[in-house]
């Protein structure tokens, strides 16, 4: 059963910053691409950044230029650095591991974001 678990999740005022991480128990080149995910109370889940496996990065129009998403592969993290947040960032941020589109991926559980002064 493979896990991702997030952590670094918490409460920030607007301006801040937070890093966000997301530890595999396998090798993380062996999915797609991963990615950062986020859903607001009463809203879809929407993606916000994701990296494939052979490189580059995309990124939700509303985080680009503040957010960051990276990789270790030798410690089969994830992460998302989130800077200049603001309160609409605020969400619970999930890590995927994206298999294809023929296969499920995997999520963790979740880690929340709160962005108020």
């Amino acid at each position: 059963q493979v896990q991702l678990v997030e952590s670094g999740g918490g409460l920030v005022q607007p301006g801040g910053s937070l890093r966000l991480s997301c530890a595999a128990s396998r090798n993380i080149f062996s999915f797609n691409a991963m990615g950062w995910y986020r859903q607001a109370p009463g809203k879809q889940r929407e993606l916000v950044a994701r990296i494939p496996r052979g490189g580059g990065t995309n990124y939700a129009d509303s985080v680009k230029g503040r957010f960051t998403i990276s990789r270790d592969g030798a410690k089969n993290t994830v992460y998302l650095q989130m800077n200049s947040l603001k309160p609409e960032d605020t969400a619970v941020y999930y890590c995927n591991g994206d298999l294809g589109p023929l296969l499920a991926g995997y999520w963790g559980q979740g880690t929340q974001v709160t962005v108020s002064s």
